[in-house]
C-alpha cells in the first residue's frame, strides 16, 4: 500500500508537469505553424494552383527593375535633349563640325521630334526604327561635342581668335562640358541591359551599371527601377569626379565608356580652366 502511496506521489511530482506542459506548448507552435502554412498556399492559389499563379506571385516578390513594368516617361529624355540641343547653338560657329553651325542641332531636333511624336508618353514599344533614330541621335550629339572639344584644344594651344577672352572662353566650356554629360547618359540609358524597351520588359537580368538601391533594395520603394535621371545622375559625377562615385560599372562596355566620357571632361576642364585662369591673372 506504502508503495502504490508513493507511486502516486511519483506521478504528481512538479518535474512531470512542467514536461506536461512542454508538451502542449509544442503542439500550440505547431497548430500555428501549420496555420501559417495554409495561408502562404492560399495566398498563391491554393495547393492546386497553376504554374502561372505562382509564376506571377513570384514576379510580385521581385524589385520592379528585374521585373517586366509600364516603362518610363519620354519627358525626361525629351526635356534633357533638348537642352542639349540647345547648348550646341551656344558653341561658336569656328568649332563646328559642319558650316552653316546650324544643320547638325536642326538634325538632331528633327529626330527627336520624330521620337516624340511616335511614342510620347512611356517608352516600351518595341520598334527597331525607333530604336535606329535614337541611337543616331545620340551619336550626332556625342560626334558633334567631341569635334568641339578637339577644335576648342587646338584653338587653344595656338592660340586662336577669342582663346584671350575669359567669358566667352568659360561659356563655351561649359556649353561643351555639360553637352557631354547628356551625350554620354543617353549612351548609359541606351545600352544599360538592352536600353529602356528591354528593361521594361526585363529581357536581361544583369545589369551594367550596379545603382545603390540595387545593393539595398530595403532603402528603396518596390516599384523603384532606373529611369534617365538616374543615368544623367550618373554621367555627371562621373564628369565631375572623374571616376564612378556610387554607381559602378560592371560590363566591360560601360567600364570603357565611362574611361571615355573622363577624358574627355577632363581635357575639357582642364585647358579651359587652365587657359581663362592665366588670362585673368
Amino acid at each position: 500500500m506504502t508503495e502504490v502511496n508513493n507511486d502516486d506521489a511519483h506521478v504528481g511530482h512538479p518535474t512531470n508537469t512542467h514536461v506536461i506542459e512542454g508538451i502542449r506548448s509544442l503542439h500550440d507552435r505547431l497548430d500555428q505553424l501549420e496555420h501559417l502554412v495554409t495561408q502562404r498556399v492560399e495566398m498563391v492559389g491554393g495547393p492546386d494552383a497553376s504554374a502561372h499563379e505562382h509564376a506571377v506571385f513570384r514576379r510580385h516578390q521581385l524589385p520592379a527593375w528585374r521585373r517586366p513594368t509600364a516603362g518610363e516617361t519620354r519627358w525626361q529624355v525629351a526635356i534633357t535633349t533638348a537642352i542639349a540641343i540647345g547648348l550646341e547653338v551656344a558653341v561658336p560657329g569656328r568649332l563646328s563640325l559642319v558650316s552653316p553651325d546650324w544643320v547638325l542641332p536642326a538634325m538632331q531636333g528633327v529626330l527627336l521630334v520624330i521620337l516624340v511624336t511616335a511614342s510620347p508618353y512611356r517608352i516600351n514599344k518595341d520598334s527597331k526604327a525607333l530604336r535606329v533614330v535614337s541611337l543616331v541621335m545620340a551619336g550626332l550629339l556625342t560626334v558633334t561635342n567631341v569635334w568641339s572639344v578637339a577644335r576648342l584644344v587646338i584653338v587653344l594651344v595656338q592660340g586662336g581668335v577669342g582663346s584671350n577672352r575669359p567669358g566667352p572662353l568659360l561659356i563655351t566650356g561649359g556649353a561643351i562640358w555639360l553637352t557631354n554629360i547628356v551625350a554620354f547618359a543617353l549612351w548609359y540609358w541606351e545600352f544599360d541591359r538592352g536600353g529602356p524597351v528591354a528593361r521594361a520588359r526585363a529581357v536581361k537580368p544583369y545589369p551594367d551599371f550596379q545603382f545603390v538601391q540595387m545593393t539595398a533594395p530595403e532603402m528603396a520603394p518596390p516599384d523603384w527601377e532606373p529611369t534617365f535621371t538616374d543615368y544623367l545622375y550618373l554621367a555627371f559625377t562621373n564628369a565631375a569626379a572623374f571616376s564612378p562615385t556610387d554607381v559602378m560599372p560592371l560590363s566591360r562596355w560601360a567600364k570603357m565608356a565611362m574611361t571615355l566620357q573622363s577624358c574627355i571632361s577632363i581635357v575639357t576642364v582642364a585647358l579651359v580652366v587652365a587657359r581663362a585662369v592665366n588670362i585673368l591673372q
